[in-house]
């Protein structure tokens, strides 16, 4: 009996060294796909398109800026994105990098079709996964070109980002193609009309502002969306920048009974927005949000109200510090 459970383990031991060596030789996996076709512009119209989004809606300032300064980014001040935000969660510690043009530590050597590449296909300079942090796959190419115009426009600055360090399991979620590079699922448009309807709203909903991203229920682990969109859901425990509250999103679809914006106007949604943070710790990106103009935030709330409603209670969206998130 000893002898058979001695060879059961020699042999669980090698099926785990096996998947170990399997997971360090293949979660770091090369991928081509195409260039877009993208060409920063110096037109003072279009960088200052590029700027919007980037203080605003896009929120890039919220994350491609030093941890000492987020706190004037939620203010509104305009610092140079030179990178440095940290997030350390299960499948690893991920930083967020220098967007300067600043040759040696900032993207001054990558060639304008190499950075839009990041931005629409999650895939690095060097043909790496890009975790899916960014919801811009089907950005527009006026405000990618925008986007991408504006950060070259920006002063060098130089500040050396430590790359992004993978846990095991974020290289086993790799390794097993749960995490790919997240390619566009339709043809991104040309360009997006600029105003107050439906259509803009899920533009700025969806491949901009990504509501989606964090009003919807996920696989923290692999980012999966597993509820119904818009819906709320999603926990986000406690870390080093929400003062040690944690939060659930709340349900932003119109249903009348558990939608958060179901008794909401037009005007209390701007107000809202024009406010700006609230509730210490939250990860919505409000100081960005709050420079977002009227014209898109009336879009923004039109498209929430013509949503499908969805009837999902969510009790609670701000846990104390201390307090356990539900199962």
């Amino acid at each position: 009996m000893k002898k058979i459970l001695l060879r059961v383990l020699a042999v669980l031991l090698i099926i785990v060294a096996v998947l170990a060596i399997f997971i360090f030789v293949s979660w770091n996996k090369k991928h081509e796909t195409p260039y877009p076709e993208i060409k920063a512009s110096t037109d003072s119209t279009v960088i200052a398109r590029g700027k919007y989004l980037a203080f605003g809606p896009a929120h890039c300032a919220s994350c491609h800026t030093p941890m000492d300064k987020l706190e004037a980014v939620d203010k509104g001040l305009e610092i140079p994105l030179s990178g440095g935000w940290e997030l350390d969660i299960p499948p690893g510690v991920f930083r967020a990098p220098n967007l300067t043009p600043d040759p040696e530590t900032g993207i001054g050597k990558l060639t304008d079709a190499e950075v839009a590449r990041v931005l629409r296909y999650s895939i690095g300079h060097d043909g790496r996964t890009i975790f899916p942090f960014m919801p811009f796959q089907e950005m527009c190419d006026d405000d990618l070109t925008a986007v991408i115009s504006f950060l070259r426009s920006q002063k060098p600055v130089k500040n050396n980002v430590k790359p992004t360090e993978y846990s095991f399991l974020g290289k086993a979620v790799m390794a097993f193609g749960l995490i790919k590079p997240a390619a566009p699922k339709n043809t991104p448009p040309k360009s997006v009309a600029v105003d107050s309807t439906v259509l803009s709203g899920s533009y700025l909903a969806n491949s901009v502002a990504n509501c989606v991203g964090c009003h919807t229920k996920r696989d923290l682990k692999t980012g999966e969306f597993i509820g119904p969109a818009f819906a709320g859901g999603m926990q986000m425990a406690a870390d080093a920048f929400t003062h040690g509250f944690s939060f659930v999103t709340p349900n932003l679809t119109p249903d009348p009974e558990t939608g958060i914006l179901s008794n909401w106007t037009e005007s209390s949604f701007i107000n809202r927005f024009r406010s700006g943070r609230v509730q210490a710790g939250s990860p919505m990106p409000w100081g960005s949000f709050s420079r977002m103009n009227e014209v898109d935030l009336k879009a923004l709330y039109r498209y929430l109200k013509s949503l499908d409603p969805v009837n999902n209670k969510i009790t609670k969206t701000v846990y104390a510090p201390g307090e356990k998130l539900p199962d």
